[in-house]
């Protein structure tokens, strides 16, 4: 019998034990362990679904960076949203994130799109769905990791205070509903996307944004460097 297995970090499994108890999550299980029955591609590897939790633990985060769905081309995807293993070449989308880090806060474009130094400072580089199938983006949208993932938002919403959400294009922004604008600090604008990138994200400064607001709360500020 094959049988996928997750492993999360612990003071996640403290938060969101209940959500794996749930039927939606034991459904989600049981397909993810279908397409490993069926010979499927996934992406991430198995070890690296929860990547984004590993690298940042709940009680270090401090700002969350909402993506869609992992990157669907062979070793690509490990885990964290936007981001791609050192030796892999540097997707549109983060190109543009970095474009933008340069006007922003004079940051230094690096060759690698390994994003795990910013995980590890309290950025939780989380997408909405978690797995995909080889080739075929979208694949593994509404199989339930949305019902997780949107949980998680709302988990990190009323547990914590004074967090940062950024969230790039409509997709994101959908999400607005489950944060409390009393308690954390939005971020809003198009998605960095070559579609959209020059309709509204070059320019917006989310980056000094962040720190400015950290710093107002007596946090350290964001080291974007890599």
């Amino acid at each position: 019998m094959v049988n996928i297995e997750f492993k999360i970090e612990d003071t996640w499994l403290k938060v969101l034990n209940n959500e794996f108890k749930q039927d939606y999550f034991i459904k989600l299980k049981q397909f993810l362990n279908d397409e490993k029955l069926k010979n499927k591609k996934i992406y991430p590897p198995e070890n690296l679904i929860f990547n984004a939790f590993n690298k940042t633990p709940f009680n270090k985060v401090k700002v969350v960076i909402l993506g869609q769905d992992p990157y669907h081309g062979a070793g690509q995807a490990h885990g964290l949203c936007f981001s791609v293993p050192n030796g892999i070449k540097i997707p549109p989308s983060l190109r543009n994130i970095y474009k933008e880090l340069n006007t922003d806060v004079g940051f230094a474009i690096p060759t690698s799109g390994n994003l795990e130094k910013w995980a590890a400072q309290g950025i939780l580089l989380i997408n909405s769905t978690l797995t995909v199938r080889d080739s075929e983006a979208g694949s593994h949208q509404k199989k339930g990791w949305e019902m997780f993932t949107d949980n998680v938002i709302k988990t990190i919403s009323d547990k914590k205070e004074n967090i940062v959400f950024i969230l790039w294009g409509n997709y994101a922004k959908s999400k607005e509903s489950l944060i409390d604008k009393e308690k954390h600090f939005i971020i809003k604008s198009v998605h960095p996307s070559p579609l959209s990138a020059s309709r509204g994200f070059f320019g917006s400064k989310p980056f000094s944004k962040i720190n400015s607001y950290l710093q107002s709360k007596g946090f350290d500020c964001i080291d974007w460097s890599l």
